[in-house]
């Protein structure tokens, strides 16, 4: 069986990796792309998605822009990551259609148009859209079958601030509304996608097939690489690995609430047993096992 999802997202190397991954596998009917400012600018991040799409020709898939700028704050600038270009100088096609505009408004209009619970979030990047569809619909909000969501650092150390994670703390009050929305929420952080690691090894895996995402994601998981012989954290596309494969990962149950200060701890979560809203949070993950089914995916398997 297939599960229809919309794909919110700031392309982003490990954001392109994670589409790629998606759009393989046979487990995902993907309705459409919201794109949010988050990793680079929203024009951006839209003309990448519209590339991504290009890439491996599903054009059909339907892509929207979404938020410009955090609810209430200025966003985190993160280009000496991904390249100016938010993929990593890596060449992509140019968008075979035209982005739509208003991603809150389009994702509401999808939801009421099907069944309650039918569609599901993959969210890769800030929650703006998100919390827009909580604030300005939502009786279409309460359709959404759940929302799995790359974010946070629980027991783990920050990667924007000393506790704070870039995808929170980027709009921590989006974030807070999305926690609070009473949503079935599963929520990805650092304490997993950091065990999940490609080396030198992984990518001479990818390049033995011929399949045009594995060999483009290797590209692209190349330009993610730290000094040394091993990749930054593959954090996206642990949202999809574990959407299609829960089993591989172990989540529990914990009372989080958020830091909505302006200290450099931002967004980050706390657990909070007396004032914290209870989520799903996955903690531990079988790298080897995710990093397996990636490949899998990614060459047409």
């Amino acid at each position: 069986m297939t599960r229809k999802v919309v794909i919110d997202t700031d392309p982003g190397i490990d954001d392109a990796v994670a589409i790629l991954f998606a759009l393989a596998s046979p487990v995902f009917e993907v309705v459409g792309i919201t794109t949010v400012a988050g990793n680079i600018s929203i024009h951006t991040v839209t003309g990448n998605a519209g590339r991504i799409l290009a890439l491996v020709e599903r054009s059909d898939i339907p892509v929207v822009e979404g938020a410009p700028e955090p609810l209430s704050r200025k966003g985190i600038d993160t280009a000496e990551i991904h390249g100016d270009d938010g993929l990593g100088g890596v060449a992509f096609p140019e968008p075979a259609a035209a982005p739509l505009e208003g991603a809150s408004e389009w994702l509401a209009q999808t939801l009421l148009a099907s069944p309650a619970g039918s569609i599901d979030i993959l969210a890769l990047g800030p929650l703006t859209n998100i919390a827009r569809l909580v604030q300005d619909h939502p009786a279409a909000a309460q359709r959404i079958g759940r929302i799995v969501a790359m974010g946070g650092a629980v027991d783990e150390r920050g990667n924007i601030g000393p506790r704070s994670e870039y995808n929170l703390a980027a709009d921590p009050e989006a974030a807070d509304i999305v926690l609070r929305a009473g949503l079935p929420l599963v929520l990805i952080p650092l304490d997993v996608t950091r065990k999940v690691r490609a080396g030198r090894d992984y990518l001479a895996r990818l390049r033995s097939s011929d399949s045009t995402p594995a060999l483009v994601s290797a590209d692209l998981i190349e330009a993610y690489f730290q000094s040394g012989g091993e990749s930054r954290p593959l954090h996206d596309p642990c949202v999809m690995l574990y959407a299609e494969r829960p089993e591989l990962f172990g989540v529990e149950r914990i009372a989080l609430s958020l830091d909505l200060g302006d200290g450099p701890d931002a967004g980050a979560l706390l657990r909070d047993a007396e004032g914290g809203v209870a989520a799903e949070v996955a903690m531990r993950v079988e790298a080897a096992g995710v990093l397996d089914l990636l490949a899998e995916r990614l060459a047409g398997r």
